[in-house]
């Protein structure tokens, strides 16, 4: 059935284990100088944690997404959340003289979430259709914003209130079982395209291509607005990687250099706490609030609804997008420079960054499904992620690690991790400058790739005006369009 009861308790036990997926990721941020000190290890292997995390679920992303398209996805999903699960809980019992063991585990926990993340979306896709599937979708992926701060929060009070940092990264998989059982029972599998055959719809559009895999490949390379939309997601994605993994411990190191202490390990669990908790507060609202504003800007600018009406515009998406980033770039400067003057004022541009730094999450789909052929949509998604992990928030958190330990030699006073930690992240500011001209380079081609789609799908321009509203109306062009999308 589509839109039915069954459908919506299915969705929220999907919900709950997507929430509980980014709870996981980020719980080891709130504990990293906890866990700096138990391995004795450096800035740069501590960024190395989230990366080797992010290169399995990255590497196996299309391996999952490839098995997702042929056999049973809730029981594909079952496996991976068992791996996933097992091998958070693991990871806590890793004795201090075999950290290489602990990568090992936490790249697992990446092949476990990698099955998940790329099956998930497929199934609600055939589980609602029309508005409701937009609807459940924006829901859906509130779970990062919410499920990121609440990492932070989790992670660092349960380590406080247990007196062992392993709870805090433990307590998910011990949640993370009962939610799988909750996945066994109360979740199906729905039939592939059921919601698409019920709405009755993509009559006249050309869905079949008799292209090869290669002639793909050079058909999305001539594609201007997929290219720059791809590296300008990439450097959002690197500055946020990074952001999120490091900023915790950059506002820790500043709190014990302004206690006068000789080493942040001196600092008192509470204010860790406190730093984790402001964090993770900035971090769910900032995204929240930085997805609904900027989809809906998006939409008031395409439709010109009430003041807009005079900047009316379907180059929107991109727009919204690179001015998130342009916006995001003084405002991160101005934290790096006075930061240590004001911890307040530290914590207010972090939270107005994020928000802008959030824009383009709702954004990007909406965008390249309205360039790219639904039977190339797979192998487009594909390197768009592949790409942004890669070069993004797979190697940003290890990087700046790495740059830090370079310009403190050494010294463990709170005061030089500060201003390493800092001065590393200064790339950042030059990567959302960066990423802002290319979001507007995608503007100016975007016109031009929508109408050799429009060509290349057979649609004439009363098909395609709703083409530049929103992600609900491809459900005129077809099935492959929700699994095409669900990739990501």
């Amino acid at each position: 059935m589509v839109n039915s009861q069954q459908d919506y308790i299915s969705v929220t036990v999907l919900f709950v284990v997507n929430l509980l997926n980014y709870v996981d990721r980020y719980t080891v941020a709130g504990v990293l100088t906890q866990v700096q000190t138990y391995y004795n290890i450096s800035d740069s292997l501590g960024g190395l944690i989230q990366t080797v995390f992010l290169i399995s679920f990255m590497v196996f992303s299309p391996i999952c997404g490839y098995l997702g398209d042929r056999f049973n996805r809730k029981w594909i999903m079952i496996v991976g959340v068992g791996i996933w699960l097992g091998a958070v809980l693991g990871s806590s019992f890793v004795p201090a003289n075999h950290f290489w063991l602990f990568l090992v585990l936490r790249s697992f926990v990446g092949i476990g979430e990698a099955s998940y993340s790329n099956v998930a979306p497929s199934l609600i896709s055939d589980m609602f259709n029309g508005q409701k599937r937009s609807t459940v979708f924006m829901i859906f992926y509130f779970a990062i914003p919410v499920g990121s701060g609440l990492g932070f929060i989790v992670g660092s009070n349960v380590a406080t209130l247990t007196g062992h940092w392993q709870w805090g990264i433990r307590v998910s998989a011990i949640a993370g079982f009962i939610v799988m059982i909750a996945l066994v029972l109360f979740t199906y599998e729905p039939e592939r395209g059921a919601a698409d055959r019920a709405g009755g719809e993509a009559k006249n559009a050309v869905l079949t291509t008799n292209t090869t895999y290669f002639e793909d490949l050079v058909i999305l390379m001539k594609t201007p607005t997929l290219i720059a939309c791809t590296w300008g997601y990439t450097a959002l994605v690197f500055v946020s990687g990074t952001l999120s993994w490091w900023e915790p411990t950059v506002i820790q190191h500043l709190t014990a250099w302004h206690q006068g202490l000789n080493d942040t390990k001196e600092l008192d669990p509470a204010d860790k706490d406190r730093v984790a908790l402001y964090f993770g507060a900035i971090t769910t609202a900032g995204g929240l609030i930085g997805v609904i504003f900027g989809s809906m800007l998006s939409k008031w600018l395409v439709t010109g609804y009430g003041p807009f009406k005079r900047f009316q515009t379907e180059r929107a998406p991109p727009l919204v997008s690179g001015a998130g980033a342009l916006l995001a770039a003084p405002l991160l400067l101005i934290g790096m420079i006075f930061g240590d003057n004001s911890l307040v004022l530290l914590y207010i541009m972090i939270f107005f960054g994020l928000t802008f730094l959030c824009f383009n999450w709702g954004l990007n789909i909406d965008m390249l499904t309205t360039v790219i052929h639904p039977n190339r949509r797979s192998t487009a998604f594909s390197y768009f992620v592949l790409v942004s992990h890669l070069f993004g928030d797979a190697s940003g958190p290890y990087l700046i690690g790495l740059i830090s330990d370079l310009i403190r030699h050494g010294s463990t006073l709170p005061k030089d991790q500060y201003h390493s930690l800092v001065t590393a992240t200064y790339c950042c500011v030059a990567l959302l400058l960066i990423s802002a001209g290319l979001y507007f380079v995608s503007s100016l081609t975007l016109i031009s790739d929508r109408r050799k789609f429009r060509m290349e799908m057979g649609l004439d321009d009363s098909q395609s005006k709703p083409i530049r509203t929103s992600t609900d109306s491809l459900e005129r062009i077809g099935t492959n369009d929700e699994v095409a999308s669900s990739r990501l």
